[in-house]
């Protein structure tokens, strides 16, 4: 496959078709750890009782978005010529 990508003129060496899947490894290993320290800290969270009903999260978020809505339909039109 790196052979590939470099006679194909997508790379100039191999060298640089390993640096370049070194890169994207390090990228994903870096999000991987974001997202175990996210779930960390929600579990966290759950065994401290930092939790809320999610039927009260949605029925908050419903009104957040109905009043935007509601705004953006109160907003005035400008009229496109």
């Amino acid at each position: 496959m790196v052979e590939d990508l470099v006679k194909n003129g997508r790379y100039n060496s191999k060298s640089e078709v390993l640096r370049e899947g070194v890169r994207l490894v390090q990228e994903r290993e870096a999000k991987l750890a974001e997202l175990n320290a996210s779930l960390d800290r929600g579990i966290a969270d759950i065994q401290a009782g930092r939790t809320r009903p999610a039927d009260e999260v949605f029925a908050e978020l419903r009104a957040k978005y109905q009043a935007m809505v509601d705004a953006d339909e109160e907003a005035p039109r400008r009229r496109i010529r």
